[in-house]
C-alpha cells in the first residue's frame, strides 16, 4: 500500500494531465462531434471515388490554409479518439470523424470499412436525427 501512496504522488502530476486530458476530451466530443458528424452530406459514402474537395475552386493560398487547418484538427481528432478507447468519450466515432478530415492515400476505402461497421452507422445517424437531418446512407 506504501508503495502505490508513493507512486501516486510521485506520478500526480502526470495523473492530473491524463484526468484533464480526459475531461477535455469527453467535454469537446460532446460539442465538437455532433456538429461534423451533420456536415457530412447523405450519400457522401455512396459514390466510387471521393468527390473533389469544396475549396479547391478558392484562391490557392486560401485553399491550402483550409486544408491544412482541416488536417490539424483531423489529427486532433484522431489522436483524441484512439485516447478515448481508453479514456471516458466516444472513441471510435472520434476517430472516424478525425479520419474524415485528414487526407491520406486510401482514406475514401478506409473511412467505407469503417461505416459499415453497424455500431458506428447507428452512431451518425442517431446524431444526426437529433439534429434533425437526413441519414448517412450505408457505403454499398
Amino acid at each position: 500500500m506504501s508503495d502505490l501512496l508513493r507512486h501516486l504522488t510521485e506520478n500526480g502530476d502526470l495523473y492530473a494531465a491524463l484526468g484533464l486530458l480526459s475531461v477535455v476530451s469527453l467535454i469537446g466530443t460532446v460539442l465538437v462531434l455532433p456538429m461534423l458528424v451533420v456536415r457530412i452530406p447523405p450519400d457522401y459514402f455512396l459514390h466510387q471515388h471521393r468527390e473533389a474537395s469544396a475549396t479547391a475552386d478558392r484562391h490557392p493560398l486560401v485553399h491550402h490554409a483550409l486544408v491544412l487547418g482541416k488536417n490539424f484538427v483531423g489529427l486532433l481528432l484522431v489522436a483524441a479518439g484512439l485516447a478515448m478507447l481508453v479514456l471516458p468519450g466516444q472513441g471510435l466515432l472520434t476517430l472516424l470523424v478525425g479520419l474524415l478530415l485528414t487526407d491520406f492515400p486510401g482514406k475514401y476505402a478506409a473511412e467505407k470499412r469503417i461505416v459499415r461497421q453497424p455500431g458506428v452507422l447507428a452512431a451518425m445517424n442517431w446524431l444526426r436525427a437529433r439534429a434533425g437531418h437526413p441519414p448517412v446512407a450505408p457505403p454499398p
